[in-house]
């Protein structure tokens, strides 16, 4: 039997209302909202607000094959850290996420950290090679909703249309890195005037926005769900609101990092603002923003990638591309762009639950008898973030030294209090 727990004097957040209540946690399930509660743990809630825990489609935990750059259990308590209680491990592992043994693994080493769950997605293709569809059957029955080969694109739009198919056969989705890789060799950032004034090799909007467009058409097909990872450019968005006008069964994330950065800032040949896709114009920036506001984009996903010194700490046009994510999150989207606290739960809780698949037990309503999966979150805290004092085994945050404003407090998962007062408590 877990230690109960009351938050007193939080601003609970839920889509149909926004008040202020004390919330009682009993056995891993919301037990009261409102009233004057008493619990074995009290939290200060005074100044945030209470939502259901954050999920994020995106992270990279680098276990197995990289554990230099990230292990389960360190990318998990970086989640902890920014409010997260699930997180979609992407399979771009070694080995692969193309099997159920490998499957199993990630999630088991999830179970064993206990900070938040490990929902691990699985591989397009076998390998990530685009040559051989993985077996989507076998992986559903181990509970595997979404598959991508993100960090590549699906070259192959026979090979995507049959994967379309047979997702649409077993229920589950496709999310797809939308790049059309004979576009962007030798790339290093967006292809723009100060990719030019720099002389370096240019990444075309063009890339990501062909394939976006053909998976576009390859969904009209097949009826089948498609997810479109980190949009980065003013026509992807595009293309996306008339999809969904369209009423095809389309979703859509953008991270915090292409809300908030430009491609001006790699002036500097610095490779921690590498990225894929690279960062963009100010219009693109501004388009993504619009795409919130409007609906066209779902959720707000970190695309967290973690890279040990060595390897990221390279010249520009060898390093490998990627940022941290996690931990900076919620502060990067509060920062950057005028959102309400319903927006921000439902762009980093609700609608990603659902995405994902794990609405029965995150992204959840604070109401009794609902799972405690939970984030205490303020809008008003500044605080400059330091990449020598983050979770993350590595340190390759584009952040650093950069103010942010809006922090989590604390977080519950499954009814434990796993971060308090901004603090890991594992």
């Amino acid at each position: 039997m877990s230690a109960s727990i009351v938050i007193r004097g939080a601003t609970v957040v839920n889509p149909d209302s926004i008040a202020v209540a004390d919330v009682l946690i009993v056995d891993g399930v919301i037990a009261a909202v409102g009233g004057s509660q008493q619990g074995d743990i009290e939290l200060d809630g005074t100044g945030c607000f209470l939502s259901s825990g954050f999920v994020d489609l995106h992270t990279h935990l680098r276990e197995p094959g990289k554990e230099e750059a990230e292990t389960i259990e360190s990318g998990s308590r970086a989640a902890a850290l920014g409010g997260y209680t699930a997180v979609v491990a992407m399979p771009n592992t070694d080995p692969a996420q193309d099997n159920v043994e490998t499957v199993r693994f990630v999630r088991a080493q999830g179970v064993a950290a206990g900070l938040c769950e490990v929902v691990p997605s699985g591989c397009i293709t076998i390998g990530r090679l685009g040559k051989q569809l993985v077996p989507y059957a076998r992986l559903a029955e181990e509970g595997v909703t979404l598959f991508t080969d993100d960090g590549t694109g699906v070259q192959d739009a026979q090979l995507m249309q049959r994967a379309l198919m047979l997702g649409k056969q077993l229920g589950i989705t496709m999310a797809q890195h939308c790049e059309v890789a004979s576009l962007t060799t030798g790339a290093v950032m967006h292809d723009g005037e100060c990719c030019s004034s720099m002389g370096v090799p240019g990444w075309p909007s063009i890339a990501e926005e062909q394939m976006v467009r053909r998976d576009i058409d390859l969904v009209r097909t097949t009826g089948a769900k498609m997810h479109f990872l980190h949009l980065s450019t003013a026509g992807s968005v595009e293309l996306v609101r008339a999809a969904k006008a369209e009423g095809l069964p389309v979703t859509a994330e953008v991270t915090p990092h292409h809300l908030a950065l430009q491609d001006e800032l790699l002036r500097g040949f610095d490779p921690v603002f590498k990225v894929n896709p690279p960062l963009r114009t100010a219009a693109d920036i501004e388009a993504l923003k619009s795409g919130l506001a409007d609906g066209t984009i779902d959720a707000v996903a970190t695309d967290h990638a973690p890279h040990a010194g060595h390897t990221k700490e390279q010249p520009l046009d060898t390093a490998p591309p990627g940022m941290l994510g996690l931990e900076t999150a919620l502060g990067v989207l509060n920062t950057a762009v005028a959102v309400s606290p319903q927006q921000i739960a439902s762009l980093m809780s609700w609608a990603p639950a659902r995405i994902a698949e794990v609405s029965q037990r995150h992204g959840r309503p604070i109401a009794v008898g609902e799972p405690a999966n939970i984030a205490i979150w303020d809008t008003t805290t500044v605080w400059t973030v330091s990449r020598d004092h983050l979770s993350s085994k590595s340190r390759n945050t584009p952040f650093h030294g950069m103010d942010l404003r809006g922090r989590v407090r604390h977080t519950i998962f499954n009814g434990e209090l796993v971060v308090r007062d901004g603090k890991a408590l594992k």
